[in-house]
């Protein structure tokens, strides 16, 4: 039966992590001053990025929803793993061995997590599967990527692979690996009939659905053979690791180019992301079955990095009645975007693999390079819904149009496209102006439009109204709030500690300094330590970290991160998020020597305001003092308070 993991492993796994390795597996990070990185919190939806990783210490903060931890809670909550699974997977990633208490070893197939269970099925289907494609049985699978302009080269780079016909074949395989019947059913790998499991996926070329870590999560497989009475595109269903809704197919090949170059293109199958990639275009991925939802928009904003200083979205649809409609329902989520958002339309309707065959690599890029506003296709399939050669089409057209028009975020394009609505209509500009003025007041009020004026597609809701997307809004606002005042209230029994006034200078000082310390622990060296363990704090929350500080000792240079920790355990539980943040704000420094002259500096005011605490202590017994009753004493205290102004001044001098 397997120990626990050995504490001293559990350091060592958290020492040797790269948190910023790890963190970029799922955000896009990046510089925020020497030594320090920022990006968008995974943890909450966020306009601005205030999710900070200091990966000397080993620790994120996020300032906005107060989300704090190591890379051992990074793995934990964005993995939904148990700490004892973060640290193998953690200690798996370094190759480091982990030893157990009690002379237990690592846990055994049975007794591992669920879901590292699954993930190993997948593994280990996802290797069948390739293996099938070099078999004589999967010509027609070669035949179909070879007839697609995909060679063996393309297959291996995107994982492609085959289910053998039969009922069996990888049911067997997974057996013999050591899986039960109980934990395949869990994959979504299998269907179930009167004799039992039997494989879900046969005869059909196989593509690898993987998450944005990499690791295989589910499949999609192609018919092939016309005796197959399934649907032409079968994918994994619903599984506690597979989640269409918040799956992109080609994520983990294209996260990096997509964080280099603020672009993501979105396309709708397989087939066209792997056209894309092999054209140039290697920030384009696809939803898988479903269509491109919110919690799609958070992978792609937080790898975007989408605080509003650029990035564009692209989607592509085909130009048939379905690819148009599918670029509308993408439109009723582009305000969740600061991103611009474009569409891509072939005009002949070929989808980016059929572009590829027909006409090479350069016609892919050329049709991402022709990208037009997503308003404004959504402008133009508005109007094309009306007959505009009538008075009572165009006044209708005017009605749906207007709230597109209205819905532009960039002010300064909306009274353009107000002029271009009016030029396609034939309506005199004044007459578009009100339209669309009338429609933001609507949309900024929340009302909807009067009875007969519909400005939204049937079955949707009016853009001006309160919508679901509106109502997300205040609900993450109001989760925000709420999370806020948690943060400040301990819980019962619990120390009180008020959040510290940042307008006070010596609370600012104090902060700087446990800043300073907990980030360049090297600067406490010689002299300095004892200096900073003597030294007072005042507000009581900074008091209590200075305390647990003295109490874990000197920092080590070879272990910052475990330093951190220990401080973090020292204190009482409510102040354990603001060790974190201490230890990430970044310091206003670019350069080593900047960062050596700012520490050196802030401890000088530190230790100064010290002296000057001490000198103003001792100048009050000095005037207390009868002189000539205490020659001595007063002897004594004048010289004491001249040695802590020659101090002072040192100090003045050295900074």
């Amino acid at each position: 039966m397997a120990g626990l993991i050995k504490r001293e492993d559990i350091d060592e796994v958290r020492q040797r992590t790269d948190i910023k390795e790890v963190v970029d597996g799922y955000v896009t990070l990046k510089g925020a001053g020497l030594g320090t990185y920022k990006g968008l919190c995974p943890f909450h939806d966020e306009r601005s990025p205030s999710f900070t990783v200091r990966p000397q210490v080993g620790r994120y903060h996020c300032f906005g929803c107060g989300e704090d931890g190591d890379a051992i809670s990074f793995v934990q909550k964005m993995d939904h793993t148990s700490f004892h699974e973060a640290v193998e997977k953690l200690a798996a990633r370094i190759g480091y061995e982990l030893r157990y208490e009690d002379g237990g070893s690592g846990p055994n197939r049975e007794e591992v997590g669920k879901r590292q269970r699954l993930l190993d099925a997948h593994k280990i289907a996802d290797e069948f599967f390739r293996s099938q494609l070099l078999t004589p049985g999967a010509a027609e699978a070669r035949n179909f990527l070879d007839g697609r302009g995909f060679d063996r080269a393309a297959a291996e780079q995107f994982g492609v692979g085959y289910a053998p016909q039969g009922w069996d074949a990888l049911l067997k395989h997974l057996r013999g690996r050591g899986f039960t019947d109980a934990e395949l059913k869990l994959t979504g790998m299998f269907s179930e009939g009167n004799r039992g499991i039997y494989d879900r996926f046969r005869g059909r070329l196989i593509w690898p659905i993987r998450d944005i870590a990499g690791d295989t999560i589910g499949f999609g497989a192609r018919k092939l053979y016309e005796d197959d009475q399934g649907p032409k595109y079968l994918n994994t269903p619903e599984t506690t690791l597979y989640k269409k809704s918040q799956v992109l197919y080609g994520i983990d090949l294209a996260k990096r180019n997509i964080a280099k170059e603020r672009q993501l293109v979105v396309v709708e199958g397989y087939t066209d992301v792997m056209a894309c990639h092999l054209s140039g275009i290697p920030t384009a991925v696809a939803t898988c079955g479903t269509a491109f939802g919110t919690e799609h928009i958070k992978i792609a904003r937080r790898l975007l990095s989408d605080d509003g200083s650029g990035g564009e979205v692209i989607f592509t649809f085909d130009g048939d009645a379905a690819g148009q409609k599918a670029a509308l329902r993408a439109f009723e989520e582009d305000q969740r975007f600061t991103a611009q958002t474009y569409v891509a339309v072939e005009p002949t309707g070929a989808d980016p693999c059929e572009l590829r065959q027909a006409r090479g690599d350069a016609a892919v890029r050329e049709l991402i390079g022709s990208r037009r506003p997503l308003f404004e296709f959504a402008i133009k399939a508005t109007l094309r819904r009306h007959n505009l050669d009538t008075v009572e089409g165009r006044v209708a057209a005017l009605r749906e149009a207007a709230p597109v028009v209205a819905q532009i975020r960039d002010a300064g394009m909306r009274p353009a496209y107000t002029r271009e609505l009016a030029g396609w209509l034939g309506t005199p500009i004044e007459e578009v102006s009100r339209s669309v003025g009338a429609a933001a007041k609507r949309a900024a009020t929340g009302v909807q439009a009067p009875s007969g004026t519909s400005t939204a597609p049937a079955g949707q809701q009016p853009r001006g109204s309160a919508s679901s997307g509106q109502a997300a809004v205040g609900q993450a606002i109001a989760g925000q709030a709420a999370a806020g005042q948690a943060a400040g209230a301990p819980p019962s029994g619990a120390p009180a500690f008020m959040r510290p006034d940042p307008r006070d200078p010596v609370a600012a000082m104090e902060r700087q300094a446990l800043e300073v310390v907990l980030q360049e622990p090297g600067v406490l060296d010689g002299a300095a330590w004892p200096q900073f363990e003597a030294s007072y704090f005042s507000t009581p929350a900074y008091a209590a970290v200075h305390t647990a500080i003295r109490a874990t000792g000197p920092g080590p240079a070879s272990d910052p991160v475990g330093w951190v920790e220990h401080i973090r355990q020292e204190v009482p539980e409510p102040l354990r998020a603001l060790v974190s943040e201490l230890a990430v704000t970044p310091l206003p420094a670019n350069t080593a020597e900047a960062m050596q002259r700012y520490c050196r500096d802030i401890l000088a005011r530190l230790f100064e305001l010290q002296i000057t605490r001490i000198k103003a202590d001792k100048m009050g017994q000095l005037q207390r003092l009868d002189a000539a009753a205490h020659p001595e004493d007063f002897q004594r205290l004048n010289r004491e308070v001249m040695q802590l102004e020659m101090q002072r001044r040192a100090l003045r001098s050295d900074s």
